[in-house]
């Protein structure tokens, strides 16, 4: 995404809380209530943040120019985005940290537990749909969502369809879900945002896909 003191803001934000979870413990916390050790739980936690440096191109599609998105009253002078760049093609990328990872981890969390392909799809299914509803397109910044609506809706689903295996279908549901709903059913928006470039996973874990998971595992059981 093109520069923006905003963004950046935001992105400091998210790495001052995910640092406080740390201090915290909250994140080993809920890694090992899906069942993983605490050193597999720091590997995947540092797995995720190197990750999130990394994307891998997938394919361009066509935009249009457009503005930042924002009116004098909306946001200050200094922390509104630059204009955007004119008409001409986006390229699309796979975020590691924040999409291959979870993607993985989820397919692994799905193939040791006894859950079924059912309660898995149902859970993705409502929370990509409720995610989808939340989200919207914010030129300068990406694709915008209130923190708790995801995983809120995954910890509720899981519960509901399997209160045993509830944490490990909070974290599947919430994770594929965000993607899902809030970035590859919103891909032709992305057209609307005016960046030469756009990764699924956003900025790995600091889009709130990792959060999102963690969240809704602690919210279970």
């Amino acid at each position: 995404m093109p520069f923006s003191r905003l963004r950046i803001l935001l992105q400091l934000g998210a790495l001052g809380f995910l640092i406080t979870l740390v201090q915290l413990d909250i994140i080993t916390v809920a890694l090992e209530k899906l069942g993983l050790s605490r050193d597999t739980a720091f590997l995947l936690l540092a797995s995720t943040l190197v990750g999130s440096l990394i994307n891998v191109p997938l394919f361009s599609i066509k935009t249009r120019e457009v503005g930042s998105g924002f009116s004098q009253q909306e946001i200050p002078a200094y922390f509104r985005p630059p204009p955007m760049h004119p008409a001409g093609k986006t390229v699309i990328a796979a975020n590691v940290g924040g999409c291959l990872i979870p993607v993985i981890f989820s397919i692994y969390l799905l193939a040791r537990s006894a859950l079924s392909a059912a309660e898995a799809t149902i859970a993705v299914a409502t929370v990509a749909w409720v995610a989808y509803l939340f989200s919207r397109p914010i030129p300068g910044l990406g694709m915008a969502m209130p923190v708790l609506v995801a995983p809120v809706t995954a910890a509720l689903v899981a519960v509901t369809l399997n209160y045993q295996l509830s944490a490990p279908l909070a974290y599947i549901g919430g994770t594929l879900g965000v993607l899902l709903g809030a970035d590859v059913l919103r891909l032709r928006d992305v057209r609307t945002l005016g960046a030469r470039a756009a990764s699924i996973g956003g900025a790995g874990t600091f889009d709130g896909v990792f959060i999102t998971g963690l969240l809704a595992v602690l919210l279970t059981q």
